[in-house]
């Protein structure tokens, strides 16, 4: 028998899917426009090595998203208009679905959605010139209104989402271009301080950066793909909304630190740095900016986490299920918890780069088609995802040697085609269960 989770299932029909702009798109630029994102990008990338050569690097990671992470979920989606988790279980198995990557999507989108929450009240807090404290009247309210208006637009679904992110990707995004020309003028004058030139320290900083933050998001493209009419809109959903936001949404704040640098005007290698250093109206309005940029992703993170709820607990309505979660997002935020979970956060997404292999790799082997869902644990996925994780977590590893750390980057690209080659020869060694048919 079926889970229900699988058998109570609909796929989405054609009738309502939407064109590429006007949901993959905005939805995934909007991702990519937030401060999380681009804050800390220039730390350890262009202080070793030039803005060429890091802007060519995020071109490369803004393909390789594309191609690796995305495509493979997002043409799945489409194909049989489900979930992420309901395709997912022919990759881990009816049962290792409910794990891989249900519920451990759904708890990683309440842990982003937290830090969102979090970081959000403490932008408006401090935009209206007041103190910011955690578990204060004025944050828990400030976080508790933020968080229940953004979990509600998550709830009611991606078109929701689309229409939120296609208005104000415009603000971040202005907020990018007005900065550049503020510092423009030093990127010519900008060079790596000599003795800490490493290209290639730099160029793996990029892609291990860009596509660790990238990585659940990828594997979300099956519910994108789902609401796109065809093919045609998953390639330019994914290029536009992808490859060319991460270019433009990790280019302009790179260019930006490196044309203060050049310039003189600040000496920290965050993007805040940055536009304190500019002052004057950008500096003032920073703190309500980096609010509104945080709007698209908080409600990416809420709708993300509706759908694996809704999926893996179908009897309960999704906005109920989504509005539980985004309690307890809100909690984490309001009370601080949320300011210490980014070390959680980078082990858990390092887990989903192997994800994105296994999925890809079966995908290829069932002749670009869902083959739907197998009996049980399917062993090569499981065993794919342990080796993959491995592999993703290297850099966390205090034991390390000093002089192997650099090679280990990037470790979620390392991850993914470790899962991928793992699931494609134990698949061959006959390893996949059976196959559930599945009638609708």
């Amino acid at each position: 028998m079926l889970p229900d989770y699988i058998a109570q299932a609909a796929p989405n029909p054609k009738e309502k899917r939407a064109p590429w702009y006007a949901n993959t798109a905005p939805s995934y630029a909007g991702v990519f426009l937030w401060i999380a994102f681009y804050q800390q990008m220039a730390g350890n990338t262009l202080t070793h090595g030039g803005l060429g050569l890091c802007l060519a690097a995020l071109a490369v990671a803004g393909v390789l998203c594309y191609a690796l992470y995305y495509l493979a979920p997002a043409m799945m989606g489409m194909k049989t208009g489900l979930p992420l988790y309901v395709v997912g279980s022919s990759t881990f198995g009816t049962t290792g679905g409910y794990l891989m990557p249900g519920i451990l999507m759904g708890l990683l989108q309440i842990g982003w959605f937290a830090v969102a929450t979090y970081f959000s009240a403490d932008f408006i807090l401090k935009g209206l010139g007041m103190a910011s404290h955690p578990g204060t009247l004025p944050f828990i309210l400030t976080g508790v209104v933020w968080g229940c208006l953004m979990a509600w637009v998550g709830a009611k679904g991606i078109q929701y989402v689309a229409r939120v992110s296609l208005i104000l990707n415009a603000i971040p995004l202005l907020m990018l271009i007005v900065v550049f020309s503020q510092t423009a003028h030093g990127v010519a004058q900008y060079h790596v301080e000599t003795g800490l030139e490493d290209p290639f320290v730099a160029f793996t900083s990029v892609l291990a950066l860009v596509i660790g933050f990238f990585a659940t998001a990828g594997a979300a493209g099956a519910d994108f793909g789902m609401n796109s009419r065809n093919g045609k809109d998953v390639h330019l959903g994914g290029i536009v909304g992808i490859a060319l936001a991460v270019l433009v949404a990790g280019g302009l704040p790179l260019a930006s630190v490196a044309g203060a640098h050049g310039a003189g005007l600040a000496t920290g290698w965050n993007y805040d740095d940055v536009l304190r250093a500019i002052g004057g109206p950008i500096g003032t309005a920073m703190f309500f900016l980096f609010a509104i940029a945080s709007i698209p992703p908080t409600c990416f993170c809420a709708f993300i986490a509706g759908n694996s709820f809704s999926t893996m607990l179908p009897g309960v309505p999704r906005v109920a299920s989504t509005m539980a979660g985004a309690g307890i997002g809100i909690l984490l935020a309001v009370t601080g918890a949320a300011a210490n979970l980014i070390n959680v956060f980078t082990i858990v997404g390092a887990s989903f780069g192997p994800i994105c292999g296994a999925m890809a790799a079966d995908y290829l082997l069932s002749g670009r088609k869902w083959a739907g869902p197998r009996v049980g644990v399917n062993g090569a996925g499981c065993l794919a995802w342990l080796v993959g994780f491995i592999v993703g977590i290297l850099p966390l590893l205090p034991y390390l040697p000093e002089n192997v750390r650099p090679y280990v980057q990037p470790a979620p690209l390392y991850g993914f085609i470790a899962g991928f080659v793992i699931y494609a020869i134990l698949a061959k060694l006959g390893l996949e269960p059976e196959v559930i048919e599945v009638k609708r």
